[in-house]
């Protein structure tokens, strides 16, 4: 196995994908080969039918401390080894943190960040387009841009508002400060706070809760409706789409067995895959592009 290969771990059980920062001796800091491989494991999840949700999470003490700058072409602003599909050799220069989020948030997947220890920089903005972020309360979360005299990344000042409102991200982004886990829980950018022990299945808990007695095609197009609705400027474009995909999922096997196993009083078997039964219109947006 490569080092790039070793610095993160990729598990399926029971449904659930959990990818696990592997570097706790440099508190899981993100490196370019790490942010490619990542592109790709989600790729490789989207394919995957047996993969009904996603667990985010890091090995050891730290979620991940940022970008890895501590040797040469470590940051994440450099050009990778090898380049994602994201991204064009013609485009003007990628920040990486952005290809992360951008890939996850057009997974099909839900996706669930489990923060474990220290979130600073890219460690905490990759989050950001992740459903749902549990946290641990050994928790230590900045957004240190302004401190660093850059801006912020990871497309995070398109997800940070929408999380939390504007006053609270223009707080926390302005001053660039420190803030702990119960401060996170109160200003909303985590749903929860445990015991560091108790975090890991309290995520597993809710992914198995995704995952079990829901349609997965239903589950990727409810992730997509609610995040691309984000930037809609009227519930006109959220009614057209769900005229559309409701009458193109109409016929569909899972309509059927989603009826009579209500009427039946029974857990549901649905059969309908996202690798080969998404409705026609899927995607019904134009990917705007990078240039």
């Amino acid at each position: 196995m490569s080092p790039q290969e070793d610095s993160i771990r990729y598990e399926l059980a029971e449904g659930v994908a959990t990818i696990t920062f592997n570097r706790p001796g440099k508190l899981n800091a993100m490196t370019r080969d790490m942010a490619a491989r990542l592109v790709a494991l989600f790729d490789r999840i989207d394919a995957d039918d047996a993969v009904r949700a996603v667990i985010l999470t890091g090995a050891g003490r730290a979620f991940c401390a940022g970008a890895d700058l501590s040797g040469p072409g470590s940051s994440l602003g450099q050009p990778p080894a090898a380049r994602p599909a994201a991204s064009d050799d013609a485009d003007p220069p990628r920040d990486w943190g952005g290809l992360i989020t951008l890939r996850m948030f057009d997974c099909l997947k839900p996706v669930i960040a489990a923060i474990n220890g220290p979130a600073v920089g890219v460690g905490i903005t990759l989050t950001l387009a992740a459903d749902v972020r549990l946290a641990s309360n050994t928790v230590k979360i900045a957004f240190p841009f302004t401190r660093r005299a850059i801006v912020p990344e990871s497309a995070s000042a398109w997800f940070l508002p929408r999380i939390v409102g504007i006053s609270q991200a223009l707080e926390w982004m302005i001053t660039g400060r420190t803030f702990l886990a119960a401060e996170a829980l109160a200003g909303g950018l985590v749903r929860s706070v445990h015991e560091p022990q108790d975090l890991l299945p309290a995520a597993r808990a809710l992914a198995r809760e995704m995952a079990q007695g829901t349609a997965p095609v239903s589950v990727a197009l409810t992730r997509q409706m609610l995040w691309r609705m984000l930037g809609a400027d009227h519930p006109m474009q959220a009614h057209r789409i769900d005229s559309q995909l409701g009458a193109a999922r109409v016929r569909a096997a899972d309509i059927r067995e989603g009826v009579a196993s209500f009427l039946e009083k029974r857990e549901p078997h649905f059969t309908d895959q996202v690798s080969a039964d998404m409705p026609d219109g899927f995607p019904w947006w134009t990917p705007p592009r990078f240039e």
